[in-house]
């Protein structure tokens, strides 16, 4: 338990010292409010991308209905602060949010987990998450297919760093838990880990929940944000940019997820003053990526002090 600890307090230290950073940048104008959407942006999606490689990384089940996930999120939180107008209501919605998704997490992943693995299981969450996305687009409080404008506007650069903050670390503490152990073991061997006793489906939910859950948080963030939403946000191709940032990162390295999150974010920035050809070099620029670093941009490897001085000491020596 110190181990872990030490562990997550590398990982605190580092965020408090990046949050002052970027504050100190920002209240000095060397940040303008351009960059400023950017990191925001890239905040939301580190914690999409976190949740999603929870599922996938860590417990070893392949899923493309995150952005579903996001939808409720990002539709409950519009909704409730529709009426709701202050940050009270912003944290309420985002907590109804959460719970919801965290819900409709459960009974799908009960229901899926049981029979379904693999590419049976990517087509099922896929199905889910076009499910919940034709429901907001028919449904009158949503908006239908237009969508709601206007949102209150109650989320900043702080709340969402915050939040990043938040969600990586209760996410750390438990991959480094028993239970995170026991969740690494069903992606190791699923069969050894039942014979150890360990109950697979149970996990395997668990996982689904909690990832689906964090997507419900960047949903919420986002529509707070940029105080428009409609249901063509949430489509399949949401869903694989947040694999695409797993993938790129390393699947199963929360610090990769961080990493890979804010190299596209630049990257996709950066490419908007180029038309047409964005999405080409933006493609080409992932090709070139994944064939000179197959396993990711860190892999499996995460962000720790004993790591960095085990690095330090091992150049030092050459």
């Amino acid at each position: 338990m110190r181990a872990n600890w030490k562990y997550i307090l590398s990982w605190l230290l580092l965020m408090i010292a990046g949050f002052y950073l970027i504050n100190t940048l920002i209240m000095t104008g060397m940040i303008d409010n351009f960059i400023e959407n950017m990191l925001v942006m890239i905040g939301i999606n580190i914690i999409l991308a976190t949740g999603l490689n929870l599922i996938i990384g860590f417990s070893g089940q392949f899923s493309l209905g995150h952005a579903g996930f996001m939808a409720i999120g990002a539709y409950v939180t519009a909704i409730i602060t529709q009426y709701w107008t202050n940050e009270f209501g912003f944290i309420v919605s985002m907590i109804a949010g959460m719970l919801i998704a965290g819900m409709i997490a459960l009974i799908v992943g009960t229901a899926t987990f049981i029979r379904l693995k693999g590419d049976y299981l990517a087509i099922a969450t896929l199905g889910v998450a076009e499910i919940i996305r034709n429901i907001i687009n028919n449904l009158k409080i949503t908006g239908g297919s237009a969508g709601m404008f206007n949102i209150p506007q109650l989320c900043s650069w702080p709340t969402v760093y915050i939040m990043v903050c938040l969600t990586t670390i209760v996410i750390l503490n438990f991959v480094r838990s028993r239970d995170g152990r026991a969740i690494k073991a069903v992606r190791e061997d699923e069969l050894a880990a039942e014979a150890m006793g360990i109950n697979t489906t149970k996990w395997k939910v668990a996982a689904f929940v909690f990832g689906g859950a964090t997507a419900a948080i960047a949903g919420s963030l986002q529509a707070s944000y940029l105080q428009t939403i409609s249901p063509a946000n949430f489509g399949i191709m949401e869903s694989i940019s947040i694999l695409v940032i797993v993938v790129l990162g390393g699947v199963g390295s929360i610090t990769g997820t961080f990493l890979a999150a804010s190299v596209l974010g630049i990257l996709d920035t950066v490419l908007q003053n180029f038309g047409s050809l964005r999405m080409v070099i933006y493609a080409i620029a992932l090709i070139m990526i994944m064939l000179f670093k197959p396993s990711g941009l860190l892999g499996n490897w995460e962000l720790s002090l004993k790591n960095l001085m085990q690095r330090f000491v091992k150049k030092e020596r050459e």
